[in-house]
């Protein structure tokens, strides 16, 4: 019998991930937007499923901005990010969407997105990500 390499054990999985559709960042109007400040944005409470194993991940989720004519609103925010509660996704593939959506959606001068991920099986997982215009 054959033994499956590594490589195949994830064959088409998240394939689709950059088009998972999100519920909708809503932002309001800077009114300081000729100042140069940053908002931190924090929650410890994300989840997600392991694609593999199906089994709850959970992080906390950080993202730093300096925004420009927009802000995030805070309650849309917070929905998007529970709407990934039971989506099976990599720790590197939500922690990217998340940003892009953010990005998509604020359109800051800067972001810093840091996804701290739970131990699971001895091994804690950290992604980051910047963007800049």
């Amino acid at each position: 019998m054959k033994k499956k390499s590594r490589k195949n054990l994830y064959e088409g999985l998240q394939e689709d991930i950059r088009e998972l559709k999100t519920p909708k960042i809503e932002v309001w109007k800077n009114k300081y937007n000729d100042k140069d400040y940053a908002i931190t944005i924090e929650t410890d409470e994300f989840s997600c499923i392991c694609p593999k194993t199906g089994l709850p991940d959970y992080a906390k989720i950080r993202i730093d901005y300096k925004p420009d004519k927009f802000c995030i609103e805070l309650k849309s925010f917070k929905l998007y990010l529970i709407a990934y509660r039971n989506v099976g996704v990599f720790h590197e593939h939500v922690t990217n969407k998340i940003l892009e959506d953010f990005v998509r959606s604020a359109k800051p001068h800067w972001a810093k997105i840091v996804g701290e991920f739970s131990i699971r099986g001895g091994i804690k997982t950290t992604v980051t990500r910047e963007y800049s215009r």
